[in-house]
């Protein structure tokens, strides 16, 4: 599923520049993608459509008045794992996340179905939900969403 959500940011600059659903599906299988795989990316990516409907209509004002600690539930904290907590925890003090987008996140990771969710399936969630947005990240997180741990040698600490 995220190698084709991979492929879908990197070939479309935006979701509205995507092909309508049968000719994706075409055009995706024709590249190689399985059909089980399609399907869970593009239901996935409908799931995330109707998702930032609700929380846009439901929470707008929590984007700017949000000074409060997330604390996360049980059930999130072994799905997602300390690394996908700590990495969305990072992105919303670097004010690269909003409190509403990082909700989005979680939720879209829970619903990935995998458990802990790896980091970089996680900066993958992360880059879909602010695509899906219309937005751009910004440098630093740009670097952030697409360095290669196995390239970094020593650990970043946060100050």
């Amino acid at each position: 599923m995220f190698e084709v959500l991979v492929y879908l940011y990197e070939t479309y600059y935006r979701p509205d520049a995507c092909p309508e659903t049968e000719a994706l599906v075409k055009k995706l299988s024709a590249i190689g993608f399985e059909e089980d795989e399609i399907s869970k990316a593009l239901g996935w990516l409908t799931d995330l459509k109707e998702t930032n409907h609700i929380y846009a209509g439901l929470y707008p004002q929590q984007t700017a008045f949000s000074f409060g600690v997330r604390i996360y539930a049980p059930q999130e904290l072994d799905a997602l794992g300390t690394a996908a907590i700590g990495f969305v925890q990072f992105l919303e003090s670097a004010k690269m996340l909003n409190p509403v987008q990082r909700e989005i996140v979680v939720e879209r990771a829970l619903a990935a179905g995998e458990s802990p969710v790896s980091l970089d399936k996680l900066k993958v969630i992360v880059l879909m939900v602010l695509w899906s947005q219309g937005k751009e990240p910004g440098g630093l997180m740009f670097d952030e969403l697409f360095i290669d741990d196995d390239e970094d040698p020593e650990p970043r600490l946060l100050h």
